[in-house]
């Protein structure tokens, strides 16, 4: 079991943009086509991207303020949104108005998905870029070859750490799926007195799936799942897990087969990301496309 706390000075600026900044949270193997990355993103500055899409899939919460994710469509202040591996989205245009510099904040979640293509990591993306910089540019979300071509960054990068050709799945899903947490029901826990949970989804044939929990204060919660590592977020309260207190956005990760035992001193609401073992089937190759570039280029 991991435990990482918030901090206020924990920020770094590693987005291609330089509008938004990370605290990192929770991280997975990168070895592993399982692999993820929890994040904090905070917005410091106006923040644009062109539509696209990746080859892993993304949970978001916004936190403090929206986010855009297309023309006119936007993932509202305590909505949870899922995007699929391969689906292209955008773009993303959010300047700060009015907004003061670092009061969006959102959770971030992306993970590899179903059809196998992993995740890279941030030391794995970062090394490639600075490699990568040594003999092109980086253009914002493009890199400009030396011969003056571009290409759309995260192709190069990925070529350069793997290898291989980046490959995007078709989407199983034909647009974002948003839940708003606010429109469900809190449901009892059966045999568990004060703990209630909003089971807000499950997705594609892995079933990763994601939920809110509420402890009253002073319950106790025990969580165990045989096969999923689950990624709780504290979105508010304070409680104790074991010996280790948590309060406000701190995160915890619970390996498969661990039991997680947590006691509230006052209510505690978490979000729960559960994420179990991907299956690859024989004939996975005939759900990609082999297209480079930017989600604009194909849609």
């Amino acid at each position: 079991m991991k435990i990482k706390h918030y901090s206020d000075t924990d920020w770094h600026k590693d987005h291609p943009s330089g509008a938004v900044v990370f605290q990192y949270c929770l991280e997975g193997d990168p070895r592993s086509r399982e692999n993820f990355m929890l994040t904090l993103g905070r917005q410091d500055g106006d923040f644009f991207m062109p539509r696209h899409r990746h080859n892993f899939e993304q949970i978001r919460l916004p936190l403090n303020g929206d986010m855009t994710i297309g023309e006119r469509l936007k993932l509202k202040e305590g909505q949870v949104g899922y995007f699929p591996e391969g689906l292209p989205y955008g773009p993303q245009d959010d300047p700060l108005g009015n907004t003061p510099p670092g009061r969006r904040l959102q959770l971030v979640l992306q993970f590899g998905g179903t059809s196998g293509c992993g995740f890279m990591s941030m030391s794995q993306r970062l090394a490639a870029r600075d490699d990568l910089a040594k003999e092109g540019e980086f253009v914002g979300p493009n890199y400009r070859h030396p011969g003056g071509k571009m290409e759309w960054g995260l192709n190069v990068i990925w070529r350069h750490v793997f290898g291989e050709r980046l490959k995007y799945p078709m989407p199983r899903y034909p647009k974002v799926v948003i839940a708003d947490p606010a429109r469900f029901n809190w449901i009892p826990t059966p045999e568990t007195v004060g703990v209630s949970s909003k089971f807000l989804g499950a997705f594609s044939e892995r079933a990763a799936w994601i939920e809110m929990v509420k402890l009253a204060p002073g319950s106790s919660w025990t969580s165990t799942h045989a096969t999923a590592v689950r990624l709780l977020f504290v979105v508010s309260g304070a409680g104790v897990i074991g010996a280790e207190s948590i309060a406000p956005y701190s995160s915890v990760q619970v390996e498969a087969g661990e039991t997680l035992n947590l006691h509230s001193s006052d209510e505690v609401q978490i979000f729960l990301m559960g994420l179990p073992p991907i299956v690859i089937p024989a004939d996975s190759e005939a759900e990609f496309e082999l297209v480079d570039g930017a989600a604009h280029d194909k849609v």
